[in-house]
């Protein structure tokens, strides 16, 4: 690629909400999709809660000469919901399924059994090579009293982890879903700092659609006031964030969200709003790689790394607050399986009676001591299931912890500039009146 030729890409993006026989109007909404995505043509399209394999293969039908690459990302009991359809040939794809993802018994939020995870599929945009990831991280059900934010939180750590560890080779990176996240959450924050991923909200050129870029809106007809809680006007959760690398620039001109309404249509695509960005991919000369690598390299400085010092901090803390909440109901569980045991074996010693004193009668009818038994065995059973559960998510706590721990202690050292992250270097002495400490510390 030419220095003065660049690539024009068109992502999209949309939560689907598409719960058969739960979700409104779901059979007619897809119908919907698809024609606007065959009208539309974007290069990449991104879709979220497509719980169904029969709704994704309607679309891969419909999409066929549009967009003839698609991928389906398999996981959990019902499926991550995680659909990819590209202009662009999939060279190769691969799930990860987060640690945390809710509790099998809050069936009515359903999380837990859609195995939430990140899809990353591996493009190639004319000669260059973009890592393509789609995501949907656990919702957010009650902002006052948000039991699930340690499992979000850990989410969000372990996507900006695994970004980081598979992008290394691409020249494009391109992140789009729905992150449950408001824009200055701790979960947000982190991944967009540790990552260098760029919200193309923040960054495009020209933006055309919700006020605020919100995802989620009073305007939607399938939106209750009572979901937005105090955000009465509606909020942002959708995102496509971005970033190039030393040899490719990318810059976003233009980005929009849908507002609800659908021409000719009685209602709109999705609960949420879809979103559409427009990058400008170009090729970087050795002399803006050297000046974007000096920008960087200030970006990264002692002011940086102190922010990120803080954001994995306070992300740090609320894996903690999860961490006693899980320690907390795996005693209770673990106490009310011992309650549970000394029930039953109270049973079977009463059961020994008749047994042991011969012609003794039963001392309660026997259909109540069958019931009595049964209700104890189950107790045992679901509050040992549950320690077994807790004992999973208290160590899946435990690691995102301590791996925070060892981030946040390596952030400081380099914030000292201690050997590790400023070499020797013989030939550069610090000004005179300066310590070592005021030479900028490498990234």
């Amino acid at each position: 690629m030419a220095n003065t030729d660049f690539v024009s890409v068109r992502v999209f993006s949309l939560n689907c909400w598409g719960i058969r026989h739960i979700s409104k109007h779901c059979p007619q909404r897809y119908a919907l999709i698809g024609h606007m995505l065959c009208k539309e043509g974007h290069d990449v399209v991104l879709l979220q809660e497509v719980w169904s394999e029969k709704d994704f293969l309607s679309l891969k039908k419909t999409l066929a000469s549009s967009h003839p690459h698609s991928h389906y990302f398999k996981s959990g009991v019902i499926g991550s919901g995680l659909a990819i359809f590209s202009k662009h040939r999939i060279h190769d794809t691969f799930l990860y399924r987060y640690s945390l993802n809710g509790y099998p018994y809050m069936a009515h939020h359903g999380d837990w059994f859609g195995g939430k995870a990140v899809g990353m599929a591996v493009l190639n945009i004319g000669s260059l090579t973009a890592n393509v990831y789609l995501t949907h991280l656990h919702a957010e059900y009650c902002r006052e009293r948000d039991s699930y934010l340690p499992h979000r939180v850990v989410q969000a750590w372990e996507l900006q982890q695994f970004i980081r560890h598979t992008s290394a080779a691409a020249d494009v990176v391109i992140l789009g879903g729905d992150l449950n996240m408001h824009p200055q959450d701790v979960g947000n924050r982190l991944l967009r700092t540790y990552t260098g991923l760029q919200d193309s909200y923040l960054e495009t050129a020209k933006f055309d659609g919700c006020e605020d870029g919100f995802t989620l809106i009073a305007d939607n007809p399938f939106i209750s006031k009572k979901e937005l809680g105090p955000f009465e006007k509606g909020i942002r959760i959708d995102y496509i964030l971005f970033k190039g690398s030393s040899k490719v620039g990318i810059h976003c001109d233009f980005m929009s969200t849908t507002k609800g309404s659908v021409p000719d249509s009685p209602f709109p695509y999705s609960d949420h709003e879809a979103l559409t960005a427009e990058f400008r991919l170009e090729a970087l000369t050795p002399t803006q790689t050297r000046s974007d690598s000096q920008s960087k390299n200030q970006d990264s400085g002692a002011g940086g790394v102190a922010e990120l010092v803080n954001i994995v901090t306070e992300a740090r803390t609320e894996v903690k607050v999860g961490l006693h909440c899980a320690e907390r109901m795996r005693y209770t569980a673990a106490r009310t399986a011992v309650m549970g045991l000394a029930l039953l074996l109270l049973e079977l010693a009463i059961a020994a009676v008749p047994w042991l004193a011969l012609g003794a009668e039963q001392p309660f009818p026997r259909t109540s001591f069958y019931l009595l038994a049964a209700l104890c065995f189950t107790i045992l059973l679901t509050t040992s299931l549950l320690y077994i559960f807790y004992t999973m998510e208290l160590k899946s706590l435990q690691g995102a912890e301590d791996q925070m721990r060892l981030a946040v202690g390596s952030l400081q050292e380099k914030l000292r500039g201690f050997p590790l992250a400023q070499p020797h270097d013989p030939q550069r002495r610090p000004q005179e009146g300066q310590g070592p400490s005021a030479l900028k510390p490498e990234e």
